[in-house]
């Protein structure tokens, strides 16, 4: 697998669409689609152990059965829209497709990228809706899986305390914690939850570094919290690694981290984790292009379809019956619309 390092990433791919522009007169046809699918990753790239590491699962699905070698691109400090746009545009005018962007982030560098190769197949991944012919929006119900976590969190405590915390204070992780809110007062109304975000929009860093989620998750810890819930992409490690030092119990985010090799040390402590189906999401649309009969508009990855769930991997969670025949009870009665999930806290 070729990769472009997370400080190069929108230079090259800016000078390299340049030059063949210069040379060829344009992007908009020359894409031949025979190099398989293209990925670029969201804030924290590969290696976070949550949401970008869940969508280059599905890309390694994908290169194992067709028989291809994609490509996966990490993102640039602090790059602008117009950088991510030319990061697409290149991969298209190279022949990927389709051509992926995770996260929120990319819906303006999706929209117009796809407007310029409108023979290639743009997925967006995140709660962001883009409109085109050849553009795949993938959404997810994350306000639903995390009304589970906040009745398990809601159930395992003993403190009757519990903790969020959110990466960057956007509308995506605002659903996060509207349901997590949601799911622990049901369960308990009167639970005290701490709730913090570790960046304000347009500061990422909330996604990225891990020492800001350690600061967050000890300060939460220090008012008695003994169940944090994160939704911090990579700087959720930090909040990992602050829970198991006070043995305390985490719930982890996106991909299933109590299986994450680097954070075995840590796994004992991780109870849950409030998964999203990214991986499937990103094989199917890959398979769809490669099966010739593309994806397109809005696909809803809820509980329903069990697009979002909370993971069982850590066996003293299946032990909690308790805990585990609540989860079961939620889930059902949000399937049956018994129950309605706020998206906003």
């Amino acid at each position: 697998m070729r990769r472009v390092t997370k400080l190069a990433a929108a230079v090259t791919a800016t000078a390299a669409l340049a030059l063949t522009t210069a040379a060829c007169g344009g992007t908009s046809t020359e894409s031949s689609g025979d190099k398989g699918a293209a990925i670029a990753y969201d804030v924290g790239g590969r290696g976070d152990q949550s949401f970008n590491d869940a969508a280059y699962a599905g890309l390694q699905r994908a290169e194992e059965e067709f028989g291809w070698e994609g490509q996966d691109i990490e993102p640039s400090d602090g790059e602008s829209d117009a950088d991510k746009a030319s990061r697409l545009k290149e991969l298209a005018r190279q022949g990927y497709n389709p051509v992926i962007g995770v996260g929120f982030a990319y819906a303006d560098a999706i929209e117009e990228a796809a407007e310029a190769n409108p023979d290639v197949t743009f997925g967006l991944i995140d709660d962001a809706t883009v409109e085109g012919d050849n553009i795949v929006n993938m959404v997810f119900s994350e306000e639903q899986g995390s009304y589970l976590a906040g009745v398990a969190a809601a159930k395992a405590t003993e403190t009757n305390v519990i903790g969020f915390v959110g990466g960057v204070e956007v509308p995506l992780i605002k659903k996060f914690e509207a349901g997590y809110v949601q799911g622990a007062k049901a369960t308990n109304p009167d639970i005290d939850i701490k709730r913090q975000y570790l960046t304000q929009p347009p500061d990422m860093d909330g996604f990225s570094k891990p020492d800001l989620g350690k600061e967050a998750a000890r300060g939460q810890l220090d008012q008695n919290a003994d169940v944090i819930y994160h939704a911090a992409g990579l700087a959720g490690q930090g909040v990992i690694e602050a829970v198991a030092e006070r043995d305390k119990w985490v719930i982890g985010v996106d991909s299933d981290q109590y299986e994450q090799k680097t954070l075995a040390q840590y796994k004992e402590h991780i109870l849950t984790s409030m998964t999203k189906d990214v991986p499937d999401a990103v094989y199917g649309l890959i398979k769809s292009v490669e099966d010739g009969d593309p994806q397109s508009g809005v696909i809803r990855y809820d509980l329903s379809a069990d697009g979002v769930a909370l993971s069982d991997s850590n066996p003293a969670y299946r032990e909690m019956t308790e805990v585990t025949e609540a989860v079961a009870q939620a889930k059902e009665d949000i399937v049956s619309g018994k129950i309605e999930v706020r998206q906003t806290p």
